[in-house]
C-alpha cells in the first residue's frame, strides 16, 4: 500500500465548507485528514460529505454512528440524508484552542461497477469532555457508482483559520500487483 499527498486547503475563517476538486482517478482509495475547529455557536459541530462531483441536488444517503463522550456512549443511523455526517468537531464555544482531528476514507473512489462506500474516525479532547467516535456510510443518489472527482465538507459554522484538511490518494497492493 502506498499514500500519495494530493492536495491541501486551509480554512479561511468565512466560509462553513471546503471543496477538493479535480480529483485525480489514478487511486484505489482516498482519505482527507482534518485538524477542524469552526465558529459555529455551540461546543461541538457536525462534519458533513457534501457535493459530490459538483451536484448539490438532493442526495439520499445511510448512515452509521457511534460514540461517546467519556461517560457515556450513543450511536444512531440514518437514511434519507441530504448529506452524509461524518462526526464532530469543537465549536465556538468548545474550550479555547480545543481541535479535533477527524480521518475520513472513501473507498474504491473510481470503481463505477459499486457504490462507495466512507468511513471515518473523529475525535477532540474539550478539557475533559469532548467526543470520539467512528461513522460509515453509503452515499446512495451521488455518486452511486460514479467515480468521485471532487467533493465538499460543510459544517454548520465557518471554519476556522487554523483548520486544515489534506487529500492523499491510496493505492493498495492488489490493486498494483505488488
Amino acid at each position: 500500500m502506498s499514500m500519495v499527498f494530493i492536495a491541501s486547503v486551509n480554512g479561511t475563517g468565512s466560509a462553513t465548507s471546503v471543496t477538493f476538486s479535480s480529483i485525480p482517478q489514478t487511486f484505489t482509495h482516498l482519505q482527507i485528514r482534518g485538524f477542524i475547529r469552526t465558529a459555529y455557536a455551540s461546543a461541538f459541530d457536525t462534519i458533513y460529505a457534501y457535493n459530490y462531483n459538483n451536484n448539490t441536488g438532493s442526495t439520499g444517503s445511510a448512515y452509521h454512528l457511534l460514540y461517546g463522550d467519556g461517560s457515556s456512549v450513543a450511536a444512531g443511523s440514518g437514511t434519507g440524508s441530504f448529506s452524509t455526517p461524518l462526526g464532530y468537531c469543537p465549536g465556538n464555544s468548545a474550550t479555547a484552542n480545543v481541535y479535533g482531528v477527524m480521518v475520513f476514507d472513501i473507498l474504491d473512489y473510481t470503481n463505477t461497477n459499486k457504490n462507495k462506500t466512507t468511513r471515518t474516525l473523529f475525535g477532540y479532547d474539550n478539557n475533559g469532555s469532548g467526543q470520539v467516535g467512528l461513522t460509515s456510510g453509503l452515499p446512495l443518489t451521488l455518486p452511486g457508482t460514479a467515480a468521485v472527482t471532487s467533493l465538499s465538507l460543510v459544517f454548520n459554522g465557518n471554519i476556522t483559520t487554523a483548520s486544515r484538511f489534506d487529500l492523499y490518494g491510496i493505492t493498495s497492493s492488489e490493486a498494483t500487483g505488488a
